[in-house]
């Protein structure tokens, strides 16, 4: 991309800001481009160029001083937080947010980690690419048990919209007609390894109602001339996405989106732009525009637009809004309803099983597969929640086989040792719980009332623990789990339960903190992500969801926010907004 398009200082009035540029703030500037916006991209943190930027990409182990370990004082340092991401290492760290730079609080007894990727680009350039739609078992949970308030929308209202964002970004997965899962516009599925496809036979076999697919993965296998316009090509099965793809075989703003922005000429980026507050009109009860600092003066400035859209992550979007405080909302913009900053929501990563799966000495695999197998919440009714907690959780895992670095560990000396390291070992197998996390007032987020940023803003004090339905349902998830591999003829199985051990925040699915509803009594948005209060204010990152559920959100982030690009274009049109 051209350097023409990065500005400071503008006097303009854009037709539309958006804040963020992660995977909702990439597709919200694509779409209002392409519908002929002037728009303004606004980003905290630094430019990361496509390719260009990727510099931990392609360099193996050894071209590292470390090996890519992080010497230990840097991390206390500056990562003592994102170095619990299972995707930080000495070959990416430059993705990840500085902990030294971006404090945040949590209330005494409790925990939460925030993994944070302050770029262009933000975190989708990191993240797990698991990409899921959500049905309407999903979407009318709270209503069913009481817990939450009820979504405005349902699958029906999502699902042209799932369609439009899988084909333009590329989602490889199979079509296996289950209800609680519905089926996505699929690229042809990764494969399945040979004990991954006898452990499914058992496992369906033993439990009827319980289904073993491939994961649905966000990575061109076959892609389409769409994609190949796009300047991506077919996955290559390295396994090194969170270092970057020069291929741009994974979706990212950097490889799909902010090209296609780009495209259209109305698309313009203020880069290293920490967005303090939003600027609101008493006399037309509207935004006009934003405050932002200087990343790295502290210079202060404001930009303007007709339109507003907030895709700054669940607890960013949320900051800004409650440190803009108005004559008519002095407790946060839009909180009317007294519930923003509140129901923040992670799934629930704590329990699973792995086992060894004897035989198959003559199966190997090829390649690094960047996705996993998936067994779908079977508990997604509230017919079928027989436990002591209410509901399910799905078991993502995988295959693989022991290789040198395991051989290594066992016993041995001289030729015979060293011949050993050359061959493959054992075939082990894991089942591994993503659970649902209910929408609870009690956990949320506010402003420090002391204590402030670099930059001048109040920290985000964080109060978020795990209820006793996540604690009922993991130890659950670990027995079932641990079942389910028993039953299908693995070894040696070991099943764990680490809910005590971890903070929410791990699974990195920051959900809720200024929802949606049908009432502006109990919600801050609507059923299009605008808000109740402020009719030119969208949010439509993670911080809009009023449940959990247990797939990854990421796909679902992207249609609500084509959505609601959709309509707000539609609304400006029609001079409503």
């Amino acid at each position: 991309m051209t350097t023409d398009l990065y500005i400071q200082e503008s006097d303009q009035e854009y037709d539309v800001i958006v804040v963020g540029s992660g995977i909702t703030g990439g597709w919200a500037a694509k779409e209002f481009c392409e519908r002929g916006m002037q728009t303004l991209m606004i980003e905290r943190g630094r430019v990361v160029e496509h390719r260009k930027d990727y510099i931990g990409e392609g360099k193996g182990p050894w071209e590292f001083e470390n090996r890519t370990k992080v010497d230990n004082l840097l991390i206390e340092e500056k990562y003592a937080v994102q170095k619990k991401c299972y995707a930080f290492s000495d070959a990416t760290k430059h993705f990840f947010g500085n902990d030294k730079d971006l404090p945040y609080t949590t209330k005494e007894g409790t925990g939460f980690d925030w993994i944070r990727a302050n770029q262009l680009g933000g975190k989708s350039l990191l993240w797990h690419r698991q990409s899921y739609r959500l049905s309407d078992y999903d979407f009318s949970a709270n209503k069913a048990d009481g817990h939450g308030n009820d979504w405005p929308i349902r699958y029906k209202d999502l699902e042209s919209w799932y369609s439009y964002v899988e084909t333009f970004a590329g989602i490889s997965g199979s079509n296996e007609g289950l209800e609680q899962l519905p089926d996505s516009e699929f690229l042809p599925p990764f494969e399945m390894t040979a004990p991954e496809l006898h452990v499914k036979q058992k496992i369906e076999e033993q439990f009827p109602d319980r289904h073993l697919i491939m994961g649905r993965t966000a990575h061109l296998t076959q892609p389409t001339q769409l994609h190949l316009e796009q300047g991506r090509v077919t996955c290559q099965a390295r396994n090194e996405c969170q270092k970057g793809c020069s291929f741009g075989a994974y979706f990212s703003t950097q490889s799909s989106t902010l090209p296609a922005a780009a495209k259209t000429g109305n698309l313009s980026i203020a880069p290293n732009s920490v967005v303090h507050s939003l600027i609101y009109d008493e006399k037309t009860q509207r935004v006009k525009g934003v405050r932002v600092v200087d990343n790295d003066n502290l210079s202060t400035r404001e930009y303007f637009a007709k339109v507003v859209f907030l895709c700054a992550s669940t607890l960013g979007s949320a900051q800004i809004m409650l440190n803009t405080k108005t004559k008519s909302f002095p407790n946060g913009i839009a909180n009317s309803s007294g519930v923003l900053g509140h129901y923040l929501m992670d799934h629930n990563y704590n329990a699973g099983a792995v086992g060894t799966v004897e035989g198959f000495e003559d199966e190997y695999y090829s390649g690094r597969r960047p996705s996993g197998i998936l067994v779908p919440n079977f508990q997604y009714k509230p017919s079928l929640y027989k436990k002591n907690y209410v509901r399910g959780y799905g078991l993502s895992g995988g295959s693989q086989r022991d290789n040198w670095q395991g051989n290594a560990n066992q016993n041995g000396i001289g030729a015979d040792y060293k011949n050993k390291l050359n061959k493959p070992g054992k075939w082990s197998m894991g089942l591994h719980a993503q659970g649902e996390m209910l929408p609870r007032f009690d956990n949320y987020m506010a402003l420090h009332p002391t204590k402030t940023d670099k930059w001048g803003i109040p920290l985000i004090d964080i109060d978020c623990t795990w209820s006793e339905n996540e604690k009922l349902m993991m130890a659950d998830a670990e027995q079932t789990a641990f079942d389910m591999l028993t039953k299908a003829g693995l070894t040696e199985v070991k099943s764990y339960n680490s809910i005590g051990e971890n903070n929410p925040g791990l699974a990195i699915h920051e959900l809720g903190t200024a929802r949606m509803g049908r009432d502006p009594k109990d919600s801050v948005l609507n059923g299009f992500n605008q808000c109740h209060d402020v009719d030119n204010l969208f949010v439509t990152d993670g911080a809009s969801f009023c449940s959990s559920a247990v797939q990854n959100p990421s796909l679902t982030f992207m249609a609500i926010t084509v959505r609601a690009v959709d309509y707000c274009v539609n609304e400006m049109k029609a001079k409503r907004i």
